[in-house]
């Protein structure tokens, strides 16, 4: 664990603030939900919570399904992460952070998409693949409201094209996961 030299009281409702660099650095924002752990030697750890990560391997199989059904490589984002892909290389996607352009355009609640003539969007802090992307549909994850990630069908064939077809799957893909976390 790295020590970071900050110091806070626990007030009288038992209430800590974590520093604004330190929820800026993990990406912490407002009303993000935290994991609660103790361990052996006292220490109380707080992790960021994904909802969407807790239907990890249920995301995988959804990936599988919708590369599958279109041949076109599927990912599954949480809020910060890529927690699925299928038909890629998961090297290069899993487990990265996402783009802030993705995390704006989840935050934005509407589904995106681009051809081979509109500009793609990165779907990776560092994307070595932006200029491959002929195609892209993004969907984002709703729950009660609030954005907890994305769905994307993304293609490197250039004469790919997403059409209704793959907006539609992307939508209820991303309909379809948001209603398994309500349950």
């Amino acid at each position: 664990m790295k020590a970071t030299g900050i110091v806070r009281r626990i007030d009288e409702l038992g209430r800590v603030v974590i520093p604004k660099e330190i929820r800026r650095t993990l990406r912490i924002r407002e009303g993000d939900p935290l994991e609660i752990f103790t361990d052996r030697e006292g220490q109380v750890i707080l992790k960021k919570y994904s909802p969407i990560g807790e239907l990890n391997e249920f995301a995988q199989e959804y990936c599988d399904s919708l590369h599958e059904s279109t041949n076109h490589t599927a990912l599954i984002s949480d809020r910060d992460y890529i927690i699925a892909i299928s038909g890629g290389s998961k090297r290069e996607y899993l487990e990265k952070r996402i783009s802030p352009e993705l995390e704006k355009l989840t935050e934005g609640r509407s589904t995106y998409t681009t051809n081979a003539d509109n500009n793609p969007m990165k779907i990776i802090y560092e994307d070595p693949n932006l200029d491959k992307y002929s195609a892209q549909v993004i969907a984002p994850i709703i729950m009660q409201g609030d954005p907890i990630g994305s769905v994307i069908l993304i293609s490197k064939e250039p004469n790919s094209i997403m059409g209704e077809l793959e907006v539609k799957l992307t939508e209820t893909a991303a309909g379809f996961l948001s209603k398994q976390m309500e349950n």
